[in-house]
């Protein structure tokens, strides 16, 4: 069955979100907690051309977009057109929240490290006594 163009894009319209390429850059940021500025670093820009993508008074070509829906961990599709998941869905697996993570788990290893140390030298001190 093909579609005509007008069909398709009366689709796309009825499953997206209803919001702009803008508002879904700035959710996805907001989401993925980073400033405009770190989000500017991230794709390559200045902090104006965040901001003027976020009012819609300017749209990104086709690889920042590609750039963008990687940094703020979601796709091209959602950002383009509201289709798919949005990034406060679910969980958040932006860049800051995987560093986040990291960072817990070392934290938690180097404890774990300390505390086996500190139960081998309480060990070693009771079979010392012992013997």
């Amino acid at each position: 069955m093909r579609l005509s163009t007008e069909t398709v894009i009366a689709r796309l319209r009825q499953t997206g979100d209803g919001d702009t390429l803008g508002g879904r850059i700035w959710r996805a940021r907001d989401a993925a907690k980073l400033s405009i500025k770190e989000l500017a670093v991230s794709v390559g820009v200045r902090g104006e051309t965040i901001s003027a993508w976020e009012r819609d008074r300017a749209e990104p070509r086709t690889n920042r977009l590609f750039m963008l829906a990687s940094v703020l961990g979601v796709t091209p599709a959602w950002l383009i057109a509201g289709i798919g998941r949005a990034p406060d869905e679910g969980p958040s697996h932006s860049h800051a929240a995987l560093r986040e993570q990291l960072e817990l788990v070392k934290r938690l290893h180097e404890q774990t490290g300390e505390a086996i140390a500190a139960l081998e030298s309480e060990l070693e001190r009771i079979e010392g006594n012992i013997r």
